[in-house]
């Protein structure tokens, strides 16, 4: 999942009155709230998880003897 940072900036700036720096300290979940439930995010697809499940697979480590 990508976000339009530019554009999230941009809400964040004007239509929230935030600072760069306020905006860069807040998580995606954060300022998903602030701008209320017009901004929504794109559920995960299965490409998504796909990539997810690449990068973080589910393994155990060998235990040493």
């Amino acid at each position: 999942m990508r976000f339009d940072w530019a554009e999230l900036l941009r809400l964040a700036l004007t239509r929230l009155g935030l600072r760069p720096a306020e905006f860069w300290a807040l998580t995606p979940v954060e300022l998903m709230l602030m701008l209320g439930p017009e901004a929504k995010l794109r559920p995960m697809d299965k490409t998504g998880l796909q990539a997810l499940l690449e990068a973080y697979p589910d393994t155990k480590e060998r235990e040493k003897t």
